[in-house]
């Protein structure tokens, strides 16, 4: 592209409240890494919810001063249809005035459709796994443990949903996803590699950072999980677990998060062992992490989840399933287990009750590389999969307009003579039906049949 990093021209678009919670919270925190990057970032957000870097530029969709269109009262997929909508109109009089455009799921259909036909470079983001095996496996695991999820709820199965965020997928230059477990869901479903990159969520230091205080090596053990109850977080088997290991003796289980009511009345009996303590939707969450030993989080479906980057800032030692997308090495910063393997999990509580020399070393090696895994790490990555991208589809376009060129000088259109365009490491090269590549393909059509 022969353009600066710091000079990226960014349109990110987002259908909902940018700066709310959950995944309105990723946003955020990907705009203002990404301006504390170097990027020149212009966000359409439905709405403002909280305040972003002085040097980005916000122009909501659907809000104007103190009027919003109410999400709950209009619902959530019509409003970022609107969202999608509108910003589509827009980005026709942005041509030449940015480089890419990041999008969401739900809230981009008509976004890259009119990005492909203008020819600007975008990115899908996925903060989940593939949709339809999200929806998939968590109406299996909840119809397994017998706690259906309300109609209506965010993570239910929706055909509407699906089939939108399906076209999404195929429309995308390129889908954002935050862990391998998101790029596994994609490749299981026919994806080429080249069209999933990695990019990464992070956490905040200022907010979550370890305690000051020495650790009493002989004090009771303390796991922490953080998150909603429901099926899809596995903490179904994290209780059972825990309630298998010996740490449940004199340990404690501090469980921090609202309930879907139909799964705590399921698990009540092992809530109301005396080791466990429901503590409720908490504020003071990164205090609670700073004071735990472990996060334990045996998700079975996840795109990258946030707090278990935010325990390995404040020096917890996380438990987590292979599906949760964290940022960890097994028996190096963290130990992982597969989804549903409560034998494995109860073995890993056990082994850092019975030997705290393990845990202080797991718990040293995750904070000497946390620093790896900030928002402004996050940043910085994402802004290099912008370029990358970026240059993966100047490559293609120049490409094309060579072999139309090429197609038109010699008259060449029988099907035969036919070249497919390959591309690698960012690089574009030509390949014709006889597999010929580099110098060689600037042969004519006849001589390459010839060889």
């Amino acid at each position: 592209m022969g353009r600066r990093t710091d000079s990226v021209r960014v349109l990110y678009s987002f259908p909902l409240k940018l700066g709310a919670g959950q995944i309105c919270h990723t946003a955020w925190q990907q705009v203002n890494g990404l301006a504390a990057a170097g990027a020149d970032v212009l966000v359409f957000p439905g709405a403002l919810h909280r305040p972003v870097a002085q040097n980005v530029r916000v122009r909501p969709t659907l809000a104007r001063g103190k009027l919003r269109i109410p999400y709950k009262l209009f619902g959530t997929l019509r409003a970022a249809a609107l969202h999608d909508h509108i910003v589509a109109r827009r980005i026709e009089k942005l041509v030449g005035q940015i480089d890419i455009i990041h999008t969401w799921p739900s809230g981009a259909l008509q976004t890259l459709k009119t990005a492909a036909r203008l020819g600007i470079p975008t990115v899908l983001e996925r903060p989940n796994a593939h949709t339809r095996f999200a929806m998939e496996v968590v109406q299996k695991e909840c119809e397994r443990v017998g706690v259906p999820l309300p109609p209506g709820h965010e993570h239910a199965y929706n055909p509407v949903k699906l089939r939108k965020e399906e076209e999404e997928y195929q429309l995308a230059s390129r889908l954002l996803c935050p862990s391998d477990f998101v790029v596994k869901t994609f490749l299981d479903r026919g994806f080429a590699k080249e069209r999933l990159a990695r990019h990464m969520y992070g956490f905040d230091p200022k907010l979550y950072y370890p305690g000051s205080e020495p650790r009493d090596a002989t004090r009771p053990l303390t796991m922490l999980f953080a998150g909603w109850g429901t099926a899809r977080k596995g903490l179904h088997y994290a209780l059972e677990a825990w309630l298998q290991s010996p740490a449940c003796q004199d340990g404690v289980f501090l469980i921090a998060g609202a309930f879907l009511p139909a799964y705590a009345k399921m698990l009540a009996p092992k809530l109301s062992h005396p080791s466990i303590r429901v503590l409720g939707h908490r504020e003071d969450v990164p205090e609670l992490m700073r004071k735990s030993d472990l996060l334990v989080l045996p998700s079975i479906e996840e795109g990258s989840a946030l707090v278990t980057s935010e325990a390995r800032g404040s020096g917890c030692v996380i438990l987590v399933s292979e599906a949760s997308g964290a940022v960890c090495r097994h028996l190096e910063t963290g130990l992982v287990h597969r989804v549903g393997d409560v034998a494995t999990l109860a073995q890993h509580i056990t082994m850092l009750h019975q030997d705290r020399t393990l845990l202080e070393r797991l718990r040293e090696a995750s904070l000497r590389t946390a620093q790896e895994i900030t928002w402004a790490a996050a940043g910085t990555k994402l802004l290099e999969v912008y370029l990358d991208t970026m240059a993966i589809e100047s490559g293609k376009r120049h490409v094309t307009e060579t072999l139309l060129q090429y197609r038109e000088d010699v008259g060449c259109a029988s099907p035969e003579h036919v070249w497919v365009t390959t591309l690698r490491g960012g690089s574009a090269t030509s390949r014709n039906h006889s597999g010929i590549t580099g110098s060689e393909a600037t042969e004519t059509p006849a001589q390459a049949d010839r060889t």
